[in-house]
């Protein structure tokens, strides 16, 4: 248990329970893709015919699995990011739990219409359409370096537009993380000089 300075009431403390355990000891490499892609589940024609689901709810149900996810990032990025932003939906799940392990708060990037407060919007192109992301303008603090972390890298339009949002306040992208990259789809194309790593890459 730490315990902190409370700018709130001078002179007071508060105490923080911060949990920890070896990273190290956890999965690595084709052990932990291994596990990871044993967790996804393929359901077809959803949610239209000829698409092929990517059910990340195995990989979320399993304590085990789901820690050794984590784990891989805080190798990586520990010490290296102030913030971590999670994009709706799945990268709230994913990158709250990865900043709490790194000691970093969380941003939500939210859909437009979402949050009630001034934001930044960046509007992007779909297959059939356009969507618009939105982050408070006063989430992130110029000079932040910023993690953006979401479940699913596909046409790489969502990541992008992040990005772009973390940059109009200011912030740094000092990285992109996600488990799984549709390979085939060349999301990494609109992500160039970003430091883009995914766990699991499905070239089919």
């Amino acid at each position: 248990m730490n315990q902190e300075q409370d700018s709130g009431a001078p002179g007071t403390t508060k105490e923080t329970t911060v949990t920890t355990w070896d990273v190290d000891a956890e999965p690595q490499g084709e052990e932990l893709r291994q596990l990871v892609a044993s967790r996804l589940r393929a359901i077809p024609d959803f949610p239209e015919p000829g698409v092929v689901f990517k059910d990340f709810t195995p990989l979320l149900r399993d304590p085990a699995a789901s820690r050794a996810v984590v784990a891989d990032v805080v190798r990586r990025r520990a010490g290296a990011v102030d913030v971590v932003v999670g994009i709706e939906a799945r990268g709230f799940i994913l990158g709250s739990v990865m900043a709490h392990a790194l000691g970093v708060g969380f941003v939500p990037v939210r859909k437009a219409g979402k949050l009630p407060g001034e934001t930044h919007r960046v509007s992007y192109s779909l297959e059939y359409g356009e969507a618009v992301i939105e982050m408070h303008q006063d989430a992130l603090q110029p000079g932040d370096r910023v993690l953006v972390v979401d479940d699913v890298l596909a046409t790489g339009g969502t990541a992008a537009a992040c990005c772009q949002l973390v940059e109009a306040c200011g912030a740094t992208v000092a990285g992109v993380e996600v488990v799984l990259e549709l390979a085939f789809l060349h999301g990494r194309d609109h992500l160039p000089g970003y430091d883009v790593v995914s766990l699991l890459v499905d070239e089919a």
